[in-house]
């Protein structure tokens, strides 16, 4: 699905804000701005390095799905975690739904590409739900451990963790994103899909 050539305008305007906010982070030391800028950059790049590199070409809408949920997430580290109560859910709930993605279009791949796999509806449906989860249960393992890590060392952390209503919340919204890829990524990853397969038939070739 291809949704034209200011999505890709849109990519590299999110790009450069990333980079800024990053470069904010460096001039005022900043650690977990800084670390969460060239971490969300990274992601951003991710998908011309997969094309390059492994000849995976993502759409441009799924490119622009990635760039929002990090460009999002760093532009929260500049204090809109702590100033908007729901920002926090929103960029889970958005993160969420790329891991199950992820989970969703890779499990998919693997059942067209050989006989020996068949994943029925209700399997994947609770399959997308239980990746993500677990991606999840990671994530606040290391907002955990990147807050007690950085009042050892005397550090703004990294990555912010409210405790353990604020994990369960984050969960229910993970959850949230996964049901939401469940129910529609046929239509909206079925390129990817397409795409993953490709790749499995030229590595079984």
């Amino acid at each position: 699905m291809k949704i034209g050539i200011s999505s890709s305008r849109l990519v590299r305007l999110m790009q450069l804000a990333i980079l800024g906010i990053t470069f904010v982070g460096l001039v005022t030391r900043n650690v977990g701005v800084f670390v969460n800028g060239v971490f969300a950059f990274g992601i951003t790049v991710l998908p011309g390095v997969l094309r390059r590199d492994y000849r995976l070409s993502l759409d441009t809408s799924l490119t622009l799905w990635i760039t929002a949920a990090v460009f999002l997430h760093a532009i929260g580290m500049l204090g809109l975690y702590d100033e908007v109560w729901w920002w926090d859910h929103l960029t889970h709930l958005l993160s969420a739904t790329l891991v199950a993605g992820v989970g969703y279009s890779t499990a998919r791949a693997f059942d067209e590409h050989s006989d020996a796999v068949f994943f029925p509806p209700r399997f994947m449906f609770v399959y997308v739900l239980l990746f993500t989860l677990a991606s999840g249960v990671l994530w606040e393992v290391l907002e955990f451990a990147a807050r007690g890590s950085a009042h050892i060392i005397g550090v703004k952390p990294v990555l912010i963790q409210y405790g353990l209503d604020d994990t369960i919340v984050d969960l229910i919204f993970d959850a949230a994103g996964a049901v939401l890829v469940a129910l529609f990524g046929t239509s909206v990853l079925s390129e990817t899909v397409e795409t993953l397969l490709a790749r499995f038939s030229r590595e079984s070739d």
